[in-house]
């Protein structure tokens, strides 16, 4: 479930979040802005920040996540995905 959610989310991203104009780099930023609006929701912290906190912990915050918040965070990524398709805003998807 996370893996189809996941490729529904980053799909969507895709589709109606980057321009062909971009760079590789401002794609990857793209995506990564996407994946920290999840993060903030779900964690109340950005990836950087919880790197920055946890320097001696091997992997991302996901690898230390709950069961729980795995599912829910699966959950946001389809419901994120739904809302690019609608074109809302980052501030309005938060």
């Amino acid at each position: 479930m996370a893996k189809i959610n996941y490729k529904i989310h980053t799909d969507a991203i895709k589709e109606k979040l980057i321009p062909p104009t971009l760079t590789k780099n401002q794609i990857n930023l793209k995506y990564a802005n996407e994946a920290d609006l999840l993060n903030v929701a779900l964690f109340g912290i950005t990836a950087k920040i919880w790197q920055d906190q946890n320097p001696k912990l091997n992997g991302n915050i996901c690898d230390y996540a709950s069961i729980e918040q795995l599912i829910v965070l699966s959950n946001l990524e389809s419901i994120n995905a739904a809302l690019i398709r609608q074109n809302l805003t980052q501030n309005k998807r938060i």
